[in-house]
């Protein structure tokens, strides 16, 4: 049971450490010599490389970032070896390495405790959990920038969305993790508290009228003209 704990919290560690994964502070500063959170929104995730350096910026960043909470909760699949360790717990601690590996990406280490609102992490995060309701978001996702060209907006809704749709199918939830599905619920609810709560200085700009819309079809027009070095 003792290299069980360990070996959790080797895990959870690692977690955050992916999570502090700056990818947009690193890109920014090394490719186009500026801190992107100096710039634009001044949040260092793929919404402000877009809106600041472009695309050739943002898409790695992006993905980056959606692969540091895919691959922190897969990285705690291992624990399935240990039999100690029942499928539920299993969901469990697969949850509990999604809050740690965005709360990396938001206080990251490696980046002066400074980083992005996590949603692209969590999004990783939670396809790596529960691929077919990260799907439905993600469709909710799209509907609503299409609709609105708000990022901030369709990241909210979809994030509100969530809890939403484990409720609708908690029974299949139910059917593959047991009793894990009163902790998916919990987990949703708390995921859409957390958007909203990283959002709210979004939610001030769009009742004011001054949150800018995104095109991603367009490139953004460059803050500076330091951004295209």
């Amino acid at each position: 049971m003792v290299t069980t704990y360990y070996c959790v919290i080797a895990l959870l560690i690692t977690a955050y450490v992916l999570g502090s994964i700056s990818s947009a502070v690193w890109i920014s500063k090394r490719y186009y010599g500026i801190d992107i959170r100096e710039h634009g929104s001044k949040n260092a995730g793929a919404t402000n490389m877009l809106r600041v350096l472009g695309r050739r910026a943002a898409i790695p960043v992006f993905i980056i970032d959606f692969l540091k909470g895919f691959v922190a909760v897969n990285l705690m699949s291992l624990m399935r070896f240990d039999e100690s360790i029942s499928p539920a717990w299993l969901t469990n601690l697969k949850i509990i390495a999604v809050f740690v590996a965005v709360i990396g990406h938001i206080f990251p280490v490696f980046a002066s405790f400074k980083g992005g609102k996590g949603v692209a992490t969590l999004v990783g995060a939670i396809t790596g959990i529960q691929p077919n309701i990260a799907l439905f978001c993600l469709a909710v996702w799209i509907v609503v920038f299409l609709a609105f060209h708000y990022v901030s907006l369709a990241s909210i809704i979809a994030g509100c969305s969530f809890p939403i749709f484990v409720t609708i199918f908690t029974g299949s939830v139910y059917s593959r993790y047991g009793d894990a599905s009163v902790s998916f619920v919990l987990f949703a609810v708390v995921v859409a508290v957390l958007l909203l709560w990283t959002h709210r200085k979004n939610i001030g700009r769009m009742l004011d009228g001054t949150e800018p819309k995104l095109y991603i079809w367009k490139e953004q027009k460059q803050e500076s003209d330091n951004t295209t070095k």
